[in-house]
This record gives structure tokens, C-alpha cells and sequence, in this order.
């Protein structure tokens, strides 16, 4: 399935975030559990020496479901800005047995979001207050139909147009993931000396222990 979606840091409080939101289609809260995985024989399923995850692999428990996904992010051609991601997605029945089977399998953990979800829908979009544990309040808006891959800029225009529409005050947009903007907190675990040695590390988790550096503080601003 392909995702197209802006992801934006709220420097507005929680609750003005959600009373501006409770205009739209309210789906409750959902509690997400994410384990991103690295393999330490494939370079493609490894960061690269920025933190830049090009391909994910994710187990996931939501409330009592549980998930896994291949994630292939897609950038504007010459150029690092992501613009829209295809996403294999497939349910599992244990979150635990699916664990143990993914650790014998070789594959180890790389990165853990816990994240309270606030679930809105338009008839357009689902739009996500998402509360990061110990890292941050983030909205992610995702388009809802699929679109040709020839309207995807503009499908991104029109996100960023509902945005500014908002009474949430917003930082920039982030032109990455989560999981990717927590290992760019963690630079020195990726740095050029250290990345022809990734295969060797030893199995590390790595978590979000300290809020990351603050963002510019901007209004969105229309296209």
C-alpha cells in the first residue's frame, strides 16, 4: 500500500492540539508499541551512516492487534526529500511468539516507539496526534485514497494546505519518520568510522532516554 503523508512536529500544548481537532471524526486513543529491526547480513536493512532508513522492518502492538511490515520509503528523484512510502503490512496472531521468532531469525532490535495515538478522520484524511514517549507531540496526516504516482506532489500540496488550516501551531516538517528521527539523536552510533563495523555490533536497543533537541518553531506555511 502506498502511504502518502507529512509528519510535523506541534509546538502547541496537547490539549489545544486536540480541541482544535475535535472538529473532525474522533477514533478514540490507541496505545502503539513499535520494534523497528535491523539485519546486521543486509546493508539494506541497516541505517545509513546519517541515520537515513531507506527500508524498515517493524513488529507492532496496537491495543490487542499486532502487525508486521516491510516499509520502503521513495524520495523526490536526485534529491533526499521523502515523498511517499510503500508499505507491506500483514497481521499476527502473537506479539510475543513473533518476537522470539524474529530474534532466532537474526534480526535485531534497532528502535522502540511507544506512542499514544489521538485518531481523527476527514473524509480525506486520517489525522494522528501522536504522543511519543519520552520524545515528543507530533501530527501525522495521511491521504486516505491512493493516488498516481504523477499526483503525489500535488496530494502532498493539498495536505499542507489542511495543515495551515489548523489552530496548532507547528514546527517544520520532518522529512523522516520517527524511527529515524530518533536515531539521528543517536549520531554517534552511526558515524563513518563506525558503519563498515554495523554487522558486528553487538544487540543494542535503542531507545528514546532524553527529549531531543528542540526544533524551529514556525507556522506552517503555505506552498
Amino acid at each position: 500500500m502506498k502511504e502518502i503523508e507529512i509528519l510535523i512536529e506541534v509546538k502547541s500544548t496537547k490539549q489545544i492540539a486536540i480541541n482544535a481537532l475535535k472538529q473532525f471524526t474522533c477514533h478514540g486513543i490507541k496505545h502503539t508499541l513499535d520494534i523497528y529491526f535491523f539485519d546486521p547480513l543486509r546493508q539494506d536493512l541497516q541505517p545509513e551512516v546519517n541515520g537515513r532508513l531507506r527500508r524498515s522492518f517493524r513488529l507492532r502492538k496496537k491495543d490487542t492487534e499486532c502487525s508486521i511490515a516491510y516499509k520502503i520509503d521513495h524520495f523526490k528523484q536526485g534529491g533526499d526529500k521523502w515523498l511517499y512510502s510503500d508499505e507491506h503490512e500483514v497481521s499476527v496472531h502473537n506479539f510475543d511468539i513473533m518476537l522470539s521468532i524474529l530474534r532466532h531469525l537474526g534480526l535485531q532490535e534497532l528502535v522502540v516507539v511507544d506512542n499514544e495515538k489521538h485518531v481523527f478522520t476527514t473524509p480525506e484524511y486520517e489525522v494522528v496526534l501522536e504522543n511519543v514517549k519520552n520524545f515528543g507531540l507530533f501530527l501525522e496526516v495521511e491521504q486516505l485514497s491512493q493516488v498516481p504516482d504523477d499526483k503525489i506532489i500535488d496530494a502532498k500540496k493539498k495536505i499542507k494546505k489542511f495543515l495551515s488550516s489548523l489552530n496548532i501551531k507547528f514546527g517544520n516538517e520532518l522529512n523522516s519518520g520517527k524511527p529515524e528521527l530518533i536515531l539521528k539523536k543517536q549520531t554517534n552510533l552511526f558515524s563513518i568510522e563506525s558503519r563498515p563495523n554495523f554487522a558486528k555490533r553487538k544487540k543494542r536497543r535503542i531507545s528514546p532516554q532524553t527529549p531531543p533537541p528542540p526544533l524551529a518553531t514556525s507556522k506552517f506555511k503555505k506552498d
